[in-house]
Formats: structure tokens, C-alpha cells, sequence
């Protein structure tokens, strides 16, 4: 953590504590201001799984062969986790195989970085990917005016695994988690990404000043019709919250989460720590009080939600919710666009979902006219 100005950034040391340089250079690269810290934390572990791999067995990490990365892969899904908790007897873990992709997808793309800079032969990063031919192209992928984006990189090694679909939530059960939260600030938390469809990281790095909630806000300055919130992209704050869109936006809210924000001022203003920060999420239950509510605190109040429920709940699940919604209410896709804060048409695939009674329906429809037309 920098003594500057607070950012954080990670480093990958050996066991005897030493920098490992390749691997530091590589995270420098993705220490942009417009990146998040949590993409820099991630490629690290993966990385350090990797060479703690090779060391263990006495591998050359710079020359690596197609059976030991293979290996490595392997390894990944057959050597069992820490248990979780203190189950006795320990509950045995294992990665899923798209797990283990994703591990071997960031350490050749370390290996491939290294390559271009005379650290790894350069016959190691060419094994690590083979061309491949696109004949079917994803929705609003541009193949150029010849084609000649058809050709991608792909991995030589690798699981073969499902697509899996993306996970919602259908209306009644957002309304049983936030009926499950046990106080205003979480239950002002799940509404707001249920109504808003932002991302975990944009509402934990909301401000006060961001809450625009009176009906008229030309009294703040802000022309914008409405009770609304506005999502901006911050590199300082101190719970390492970041809005993944480079775009500030703003989003209407409904009159029911105005008041489950007045709700929450309401508890916050009981707790004196909590009067100094500008933070829109502080911890009110537990120390350090009044500090700004963290990634972990989420996911732990999300958890324990669905534990609760009885049906798996991820604060990611609302964003995909919350788009559903608005495309099958007949909002244009171009406006769904600009309140979810994607860049590209492309991104909105993912939230196009249907309902098992819409499928059946579909199902009894086709079979209605085809005996109608018998």
C-alpha cells in the first residue's frame, strides 16, 4: 500500500521473501488508472501458483514443455483446497476445470509477455497458442470487410468445458432477500442493485454526494429528472471500490428505495464514526466503525443471505436481474445499454434470458400450429 496516496498494488516474493521480477514488471502493465486493483490481485495468485508449481518440482519456469503445462493443468483440478470453516471432518475441495483455465490462461499470457521480452524463449510463447477459424461469429463481432478478424489466437491447452448460462433472479426472490436483511444499510444495499443493476464495485464506491434522491435536484445542480444515482469512476477510494465503466452515468430509482436509504440515514446517523466519512456504505455493526464498507463484507452479507433463502444469491446476479427486466418491459436495448454502462451491443447478449414457463409456452405454441396445420 502506498504511503502517498493510499493505492494499492500487488507484488508475487519467493518463500526466502525476494521479489520475483518478471512477474512484478507483468503486474506493473496492468496498473493502469482505468484498471482494478482486484484484476491486479487476481493474475497475481495465479502466477505465483504457477511458479510455486515449478519449484516444487524442479521446473524451469521460463521453459516450460507442453507436457508440464499440461501437468500443471491437471494438477490444478486433482490437488485438493484448504477446507473451509472448521467442518471435522474437512469438506474436500477441488477447482472446477474452468477454474484451472483461467489460472493456465493468465500464466500464458505471462509466459507470452515474458517472450516478448527476451525472458522466455520465444518458442515457449509461440507453443502456448494455434490460430483458429471463427466460422460462426458472435453476436456483433466485426470480421472485418475480408474476413480477416475470423482468425483468433487459441490455447493449446486447455479443459473442454460447458457454457454455462448466467445466473438471475426472478422478482420474488429479490423481494425475499431484501425481506431476509437484518438491517437498513443491507437492505438498502440489495435494493439499490436490484433496482439500479450496477455492479458490486460502483455501489461500494458510491459517494453521499452521489445520492440524488429529491425529486427535483437543480438545488445540487444537477438537471437530471428525478430521484437518481450517479455512478462515477473513482481511483481513490479507500476500500479499493471501482466503477469497471470509464463513463460516468446516472440511474433512476423508485420511490421504494428512497426510503430505504432514508431508512439507513437514519441508523448511520446513531453510529459517530460514521459522521466523517463520505463513503455511501460504512460499517455500522462492527470495527472499524464507520469505515467504508469493503468487497468481503458484500459477498459475506450475500452469503449468508442465501443461506438463508435457500437459493444461490450474487450481488452480479441483480445486475443480470435488472436487465432483464427493463429488455422484456420493451425498453429499447440502446438505453438498457447506457444504464447498464456497456460500451458495446456485444455485452448485452449475456442478459437476454428466459423463464422455464416461457420456454414451455414457446414449446405448446409451435406444437399448436404444427396440428394446425395438419
Amino acid at each position: 500500500m502506498s504511503p502517498l496516496d493510499g493505492s494499492v498494488s500487488w507484488v508475487v516474493i519467493s518463500a526466502g521473501y525476494e521479489l520475483h521480477p518478471e512477474t512484478c514488471a507483468f503486474l506493473e502493465t496492468l496498473r493502469a488508472p482505468d484498471s482494478s486493483v482486484n484484476t491486479e490481485r487476481t493474475y497475481a495468485g495465479r502466477i505465483a501458483l504457477y511458479l510455486s508449481y515449478c519449484a516444487e518440482r524442479g521446473i524451469d519456469w521460463t521453459r516450460p514443455t507442453l507436457v508440464q503445462l499440461s501437468g500443471f493443468l491437471r494438477w490444478l483440478v486433482e490437488e485438493p483446497l484448504p477446507s473451509k470453516g472448521r467442518v471435522v471432518p474437512p469438506e474436500r475441495r477441488y477447482r472446477e476445470e474452468k477454474t484451472a483455465n483461467a489460472i493456465l490462461s493468465t500464466t500464458s499470457r505471462f509466459l507470452d509477455f515474458c517472450s516478448t521480452r527476451g525472458w522466455v524463449p520465444l518458442e515457449v510463447g509461440n507453443m502456448l497458442w494455434e490460430p483458429k477459424f471463427l466460422h460462426h461469429l458472435p453476436p456483433g463481432y466485426d470480421a472485418g470487410e475480408d474476413g480477416q478478424f475470423r482468425v483468433i489466437r487459441s490455447r493449446t491447452i486447455k479443459f473442454r468445458v460447458a457454457v454455462e448460462g448466467y445466473e438471475w433472479l426472478l422478482p420474488e426472490q429479490i423481494e425475499t432477500l431484501i425481506g431476509l436483511t437484518r438491517n437498513a444499510r443491507d437492505r438498502f444495499l440489495v435494493a439499490l442493485l436490484a433496482a439500479t443493476g450496477a455492479r458490486i464495485g460502483e455501489v461500494l464506491g458510491l459517494r453521499r454526494e452521489d445520492m440524488h434522491f429529491l425529486s427535483d435536484s437543480r438545488v445540487l445542480g444537477c438537471y437530471e429528472r428525478g430521484p437518481h444515482v450517479h455512478i462515477r469512476r473513482r481511483a481513490n477510494n479507500s476500500n479499493g471500490a471501482l466503477a469497471k465503466s470509464r463513463r460516468p452515468r446516472s440511474v433512476p430509482v423508485e420511490a421504494d428505495v428512497v426510503g430505504f436509504y432514508a431508512d439507513y440515514q437514519h441508523v448511520r446517523d446513531t453510529v459517530a464514526e460514521a459522521g466523517g466519512c463520505d463513503m455511501a456504505f460504512v460499517n455500522l455493526f462492527r470495527p472499524p466503525l464507520g469505515e467504508p464498507m469493503k468487497y468481503h463484507g458484500a459477498k459475506d452479507l450475500f452469503d449468508r443471505l442465501a443461506a438463508r433463502a435457500g437459493f444461490a444469491a450474487r450481488p452480479h446476479m441483480l445486475r443480470h436481474s435488472a436487465a432483464t427486466r427493463w429488455i422484456r418491459a420493451g425498453v429499447d436495448r440502446d438505453v438498457v445499454q447506457d444504464l447498464l454502462g456497456h460500451v458495446s451491443d456485444q455485452s448485452m447478449e449475456p442478459y437476454i434470458h428466459s423463464t422455464s414457463d416461457e420456454r414451455r409456452e414457446a414449446v405448446e405454441r409451435g406444437a399448436e400450429h404444427r396440428k394446425a396445420g395438419s
